[in-house]
């Protein structure tokens, strides 16, 4: 089989730019003036919300949202999963229904094999089609680096939307997916190891967990993703004007996640989510192990509600803010 991790410098949603320089790249594309044109924007950039939402007429507005990156695993079908998996968790993050995708494909033409392309494509085709979603076509361009992810474009309810920014405090908040991804993933791309729990909780949609959260009237939630727990946590606190409570213990985690962090399977990018978000942390007596898998940073996680999923654990709570303190962790 083909290697496809060693051609990558990182591997899925880990070779994200760090949360703090990319809210430095962005911060002067907030708070600008409105375009005229059709539709309401509802959310945009302003909190880091997982997808822009435009209102396009009463009852009916757009999800968009686009998501790729490098090889998470050497198998170019599962590969292609994964990363549609991820793409289309943004739009179930808020509340909304995928309804077309377009691919983004970059890839190096004259050093893996097209067959290989063609693989990824089909393992992102099968999974969209999972999800009832729509594949039109896309873009590609020949690059030194292979990557692939999807654009795409939902419908949700305007009314109904889940956002990062509306957590109150009293209410409890729940995990949909165990973490643990990024130091299996680190470990597969260093020694080839296949971790098929892993690949399970990374090919598994989240529209269920968005169903059952609708269902409950959850109104605040995202997705854990390549900042981790820990930096999705302070994006949703930080929005919401509450601190967040994690109770350490109540966190699942894939089987193999304790043994690979033991064996120093940490990839950069979880490192510099937890020296992101530790100016504002409350850890407590918690252990920098322990904190590191908070921080792990995940592909194709699972939902953070702020609300409770019934079959999913309850991991902590949202409490009144504390002056420049967002996550309180409880060993």
């Amino acid at each position: 089989m083909t290697r496809l991790t060693q051609y990558a410098h990182g591997g899925g949603c880990a070779c994200k730019i760090p949360p703090g320089e990319l809210e430095s790249v962005v911060a002067g594309l907030v708070g600008v003036t409105t375009p005229r044109g059709p539709g309401e924007l509802l959310v945009g950039l302003d909190d880091g919300d997982d997808a822009a939402v435009v209102r396009i007429q009463a009852g009916t507005a757009i999800v968009a949202t686009a998501d790729f990156f490098t090889p998470v695993v050497d198998d170019a079908y599962d590969w292609g999963r994964i990363a549609v998996a991820n793409a289309l968790s943004d739009v179930y993050a808020m509340g909304g229904t995928p309804v077309v995708g377009v691919n983004l494909l970059a890839w190096p033409r004259e050093v893996l094999p097209m067959e290989l392309a063609a693989e990824v494509l089909r393992g992102g085709l099968d999974v969209a089609a999972e999800a009832g979603c729509h594949v039109a076509g896309g873009h590609s361009v020949d690059d030194p680096e292979p990557k692939y992810g999807m654009a795409v474009t939902g419908l949700a309810d305007p009314g109904r939307l889940m956002r990062n920014d509306a957590g109150r405090p009293g209410v409890p908040l729940t995990l949909t997916k165990p973490l643990g991804v990024g130091v299996l993933n680190s470990r597969h791309k260093a020694t080839g190891e296949v971790f098929p729990e892993a690949v399970a909780a990374m090919t598994t949609l989240n529209d269920k967990a968005s169903q059952l959260a609708l269902e409950r009237g959850v109104v605040c939630a995202t997705d854990v993703t390549g900042f981790g727990l820990l930096g999705h946590l302070h994006k949703l606190a930080r929005a919401s004007g509450v601190t967040a409570r994690v109770d350490a213990k109540a966190v699942p985690y894939l089987d193999g996640a304790r043994r690979a962090l033991a064996e120093g399977f940490v990839s950069g990018g979880t490192r510099r989510n937890l020296d992101w978000v530790r100016p504002h942390l409350d850890a407590g007596a918690t252990a920098e192990d322990e904190l590191l898998l908070l921080a792990d940073a995940q592909t194709s996680g699972g939902l953070l509600v702020a609300g409770e999923i019934p079959g999913c654990p309850v991991i902590g709570e949202l409490i009144p803010a504390r002056d420049g303190i967002t996550l309180q962790i409880i060993a």
